[in-house]
């Protein structure tokens, strides 16, 4: 009005130079009036391009020599000259102020000058106003960072964290759409946060996966590792496909670093014309850090959970092992700790044979997964799968995907819809023993399994080790035990056919010779061959107890039931008998029970004071129970006598147990379990009682000739 101009226009800059209408006036009836949010591009001679690149008053006197976009809207508009003048805010170039006339005489020369003191009150008003909009700015964003930072501090899981973050920043910012992004292992991104500026449903969902590639800004901060900007006019690839379909013009992205490793992008997108806050990058760096310590933060929490639950895992398999758990219920065990620590679908437990085969020893599934192998399968090696790679290289065998698997192994696995497996070799005392496989249907297992693993097949090796060297043990003592059983039932043979028979015979050819017509006067001498002749009956006698203690003549005759009721008759105090046996057990069996309960009834007559002994004997389960118990004064030390100790040994050879039990004032009791099972743990050459009696047999023929000399005794 007070230059009498037709048309004045207020336009902004932005950083490249492209500018918009943010006030207009037209005299009415003059021109046709310039919109207001009108976006006009740099270029050619004009007003908007010269006062830009100058930061000087510039003037246009004929638009017939004018180019340039917007040369060409003020000729639509009948503009034949115009005056512009910039406005600076705090030293900044920020846009200008026009003049513009549709009559054929210029406008005055001192329209710059005059345009100057307008130009000043805006660059005030404008620096005023944006102070107040910086400050309550800072003020918000301050508060939705520290709304951010609540939540870390209060460790919210990282979905509601990463929920908080893009709507702050939206909101931060006035931005249309903020997401964030972690990037994944094959060059591609997770969804992990969004927001939108409407109620309109996000343009993806979270979870989505979308491929990384062409010119972006989640794939240039990528490559860079720094924030980037973009004009989505000149993007590309699948990203840049996708927002240009949500029409987005233009974003922002700024990288999340979790403790110095790239871990993913918050990008912030505009779907207007003009771009983003120069300050965007800065502004975003402060919620980008506090993510970085809510992952780091989580991650930490999450390996501590782990450590701790890998460690329990190992502590149940390592108490099964210490405790001389049998190998199956470890490998079960172990199979099971190990698939449910590192949510894998399968573990498997295989060991090496010497044919060139593979058995699984060891099988877990996860639940909901249908089972893929089972305990004693057997598989060939050969061809490229983790089974037959660890057997050739004795070391950690990965493979991300079995497509390429061959052998037996790799075409079961890939038909069983298996795609990755790293597998673990179990070495026992320096020897390749098998080899322990998790299996994922799905990605790839994560990077430091090999390494958790490795803590299992060490317990494996050690349970293996240790039943080995108990399973030697075993068979050693078995041998030891049936070598001095038959040790003594030579002795006792050699004896009953020997020495015994010897002088059985020679008592009764001196008692044949002393009572022959002898003459008177041999009278003396008569009466001392009857004292040598009842001697040797003595030593007969004694002699035949030594061989019965050797190896009891009624235990080999009639088995467990009538020896026992021999030894309960020969006892010094009484016994009461529960006999629960029919028939004959396994010899070694009945010598074990035979020798427990005379060990008993000795110490019990020489130590205890006991009135009654109870002696139970059954054979229930495929077990043999004895029980020997007194009403004496106990506090027996079975550590005091070699016999308890030999009896254990015996009873442990051949699989058993042997408890004790005698507090002082209580009386002692004895209890021991023996397997009636064909594997008690002597060594298959021992002799096997329990069959019916063959009278033809070698065994059965000494039996019968031992129970015949001993009738002919004296």
């Amino acid at each position: 009005g007070v230059l009498s101009a037709d048309l004045t226009t207020l336009s902004r800059y932005y950083p490249d130079g492209a500018g918009t209408v943010v006030g207009t006036w037209s005299r009415p009836g003059s021109a046709l009036p310039i919109p207001s949010g009108l976006r006009v591009q740099r270029g050619g001679r004009n007003l908007h391009t010269l006062v830009f690149e100058t930061g000087r008053p510039a003037r246009i006197d004929d638009y017939a020599d004018a180019s340039g976009p917007v040369a060409d809207v003020a000729r639509e508009r009948g503009i034949r000259s115009s005056v512009g003048a910039p406005i600076s805010v705090e030293g900044r170039l920020w846009g200008f102020i026009s003049a513009m006339s549709t009559r054929e005489e210029q406008l005055p020369t001192d329209t710059e000058a005059r345009l100057a003191g307008f130009t000043e009150l805006v660059g005030t008003a404008i620096a005023n106003a944006q102070a107040r909009v910086e400050l309550r700015g800072f003020a918000e964003e301050q508060a939705a960072l520290r709304r951010v930072a609540t939540l870390v501090a209060r460790a919210a899981p990282p979905d509601e964290v990463f929920a908080a973050v893009t709507a702050e920043v939206g909101r931060v910012l006035s931005a249309d759409f903020t997401t964030m992004s972690r990037y994944d292992a094959g060059g591609t991104i997770t969804i992990v946060g969004q927001w939108t500026s409407t109620d309109a449903a996000a343009p993806v969902e979270i979870g989505a996966q979308l491929s990384l590639g062409g010119q972006n800004a989640t794939t240039l901060v990528f490559h860079t590792g720094r924030p980037a900007r973009i004009d989505y006019t000149d993007a590309s690839g699948a990203i840049a496909d996708a927002a240009r379909e949500w029409g987005f013009s233009s974003a922002v992205g700024v990288p999340i670093d979790v403790e110095g490793r790239l871990w993913g992008v918050v990008t912030v997108a505009s779907a207007r014309e003009r771009s983003l806050p120069a300050d965007t990058e800065a502004r975003l760096a402060g919620f980008t850090q506090l993510v970085a310590s809510a992952i780091a933060n989580a991650q930490a929490r999450v390996d501590l959970r782990g450590s701790a639950e890998e460690q329990a895992a190992l502590r149940r398999v390592a108490t099964l092992v210490a405790r001389a758990a049998p190998p199956g219920e470890v490998f079960a065990a172990v199979t099971a700790e190990a698939g449910r620590l590192l949510s894998v679908d399968v573990n498997a437990l295989l060991r090496f044979d010497p044919d060139g085969m593979a058995t699984v020893l060891g099988a877990w599934t996860r639940p909901g997964v249908e089972p893929t192998t089972a305990v004693g399968i057997r598989f060939q090696l050969g061809g490229r799968n983790v089974t037959t790679l660890v057997f050739q290289t004795r070391e950690p065998v990965r493979m991300d995907d079995y497509a390429d698997g061959t052998g037996a192994l790799g075409v079961t696995a890939r038909g069983l819809g298996l795609r990755a497996s790293v597998g673990v070799p179990v070495s026992v005392e320096g020897r390749l023993w098998g080899v322990m496989i998790v299996t994922s249907r799905g990605d790839p297992i994560p990077v430091d399994t090999e390494a958790r693993l490795a803590g299992f097949t060490e317990l494996v090796a050690t349970a293996i080790a240790n039943a080995e060297t108990r399973a030697a043990l075993t068979t050693s003592r078995a041998r030891i035990v049936a070598a001095a059983d038959t040790t003594r039932r030579r002795i006792e043979r050699d004896l009953h056919d020997g020495a015994q028979q010897r002088l059985v015979s020679l008592a009764l050819h001196l008692r044949g010779t002393v009572h022959a017509s002898p003459p008177p006067e041999t009278g003396q001498l008569m009466a001392q061959m009857d004292l040598v002749a009842d001697g040797l009956t003595e030593v007969l006698d004694e002699l035949r107890e030594i061989s019965r203690g050797l190896h009891p003549t009624a235990l080999a005759k009639g088995g467990l039931r009538p020896a026992l009721k021999g030894l309960a008759r020969r006892s010094a105090v009484p016994v009461r008998l529960d006999i629960g046996v029919d028939g004959r057990l396994p010899e070694p069996i009945e010598l074990a029970a035979y020798y427990v309960v005379a060990e008993a009834l000795t110490n019990t007559v020489k130590h205890a004071h006991a009135t009654v002994i109870d002696v139970r004997a059954a054979a229930v389960d495929g077990v043999l129970r004895v029980g020997v118990r007194d009403d004496g004064r106990g506090g027996a030390d079975p550590t005091g006598g070699s016999g308890l100790v030999g009896l254990t040994d015996r009873i442990e050879a051949l699989g058993g147990r042997l408890t004790f039990d005698s507090p002082s004032g209580g009386g002692t009791a004895l209890q021991v379990v023996l397997p009636l099972s064909a594997d008690q743990g002597h060594p298959p050459e021992s002799p096997a009682w329990g069959e019916p009696s063959d009278p033809t047999s070698p065994a059965r023929r000494e039996e019968v000739d031992a129970a015949e000399h001993e009738e002919e005794l004296p």
